[in-house]
């Protein structure tokens, strides 16, 4: 790829400054931060930060008041390339059960196995009897380990695992089980998940050509495999800060919103707790919770869109690095404390620093952590 020059990377930062590569119609508003509350210095550390602690960021874009007040990608990556989005692909699988939910082609308490009579177990224990799709949603489904996805996924391995616990009382971090979600899903709309997320959800936000990579089985793969750019990340986070509402129409159904994005299920005593503070906040349907009441769709690798509804603010970042908490660290540290309820003066000083810190932004060579 051919890495932008410094000029170029400086102008995306002025917000606009020059017609953008997509439809106007199709893009955020632009605005300034001192416009939106928040001085370009905080900013700057929150880049600096980044740039030095996390190795390495892909791309940030800030938010605030539903505008964006800072971009900024580490060359080569082009702005306009979609990026993998890892798990961050489950909060638009649980986006599409909510949906479905409202359009009652089925309910949180319906039994798994009602969908799928044909990949059931010829004698299934009580407890898989017992999963119903808000066990899958909330990432507690009964298994002890995550069922394997060699080969697959499929329905069937799934099924075939042996369900230890009570469904609904044991948070396991489970992939397949937002495969089977996603299997659900196409089971009883006759679309794929990317398919009837399409009108209902990508072409609305201006999502354009979404790609999301499918199983053996024809599914889309539900907890991963989706292709989204930065911008529409961002856009996504904003929805749900707006509880569900775009342009003045209700995307997603209010309540769903709310649900999904609260806390379901502790999650302090599973494995992913090690990896910091924002992994011990509790889990919602395919969203987790963070500290200083936000929540994250959140993605291997680092890839986020974090939704701080205190300070009508969404951040999206895509990266290649396994200092996860220290991405959310430098948003908490440098931009949180940072955002003020009224508009700061003009500080031209100020956005022309910061216009110079994304100017230079390189990736690392990904170290070896081993």
């Amino acid at each position: 790829m051919k890495s932008r020059s410094i000029l170029s990377v400086g102008i995306i930062l002025l917000l606009g400054a020059v017609p953008r590569a997509r439809a106007a119609s199709d893009s955020l508003p632009r605005s300034t931060p001192e416009a939106e509350g928040i001085p370009s210095q905080a900013v700057v550390d929150f880049v600096e930060a980044a740039d030095k602690n996390v190795n390495t960021f892909d791309s940030f874009m800030i938010l605030r008041h539903g505008k964006v007040i800072a971009e900024g990608w580490w060359k080569p990556g082009p702005a306009d390339k979609p990026h993998i989005l890892n798990s961050v692909s489950k909060s638009f699988n649980s986006t599409a059960v909510g949906l479905a939910i409202h359009e009652h082609k089925l309910k949180l308490d319906d039994p798994v196995l009602k969908f799928f009579p044909a990949d059931a177990p010829a004698d299934p224990s009580d407890n898989l009897k017992a999963m119903t799709v808000r066990d899958l949603l909330t990432m507690s489904s009964g298994d002890a380990v995550e069922p394997s996805r060699d080969g697959g996924p499929s329905v069937k391995q799934f099924l075939a695992q042996p369900v230890v616990y009570r469904p609904g009382t044991h948070f396991l971090y489970n992939t397949m089980g937002a495969y089977v979600l996603s299997a659900i899903v196409t089971r009883v709309t006759g679309q794929t998940t990317l398919e009837y997320l399409k009108p209902r959800l990508f072409a609305p936000l201006g999502i354009e050509d979404p790609r999301w990579d499918s199983s053996p089985e024809g599914n889309s793969l539900g907890g991963y495999g989706l292709y989204l750019r930065t911008e529409d990340m961002a856009k996504f986070g904003q929805l749900y800060l707006q509880k569900g509402k775009w342009n003045g129409k209700q995307l997603v159904p209010r309540k769903w919103v709310e649900v999904a994005t609260s806390r379901q299920i502790s999650n302090e005593n599973e494995t992913h707790a090690q990896i910091g503070p924002d992994w011990k906040e509790g889990y919602g349907f395919q969203f987790w919770r963070c500290r200083h009441n936000a929540f994250r769709a959140d993605g291997a690798g680092g890839q986020f869109i974090v939704v701080m509804p205190d300070q009508d603010v969404v951040v999206a970042i895509t990266a290649d690095t396994g200092n996860m908490q220290g991405e959310l660290d430098a948003i908490w540290d440098h931009l949180l404390p940072a955002f003020q309820s009224t508009p700061l003066p003009a500080d031209a000083a100020g956005q022309a620093k910061l216009t110079e810190a994304v100017a230079h932004l390189v990736a690392h060579p990904k170290r070896n952590e081993n």
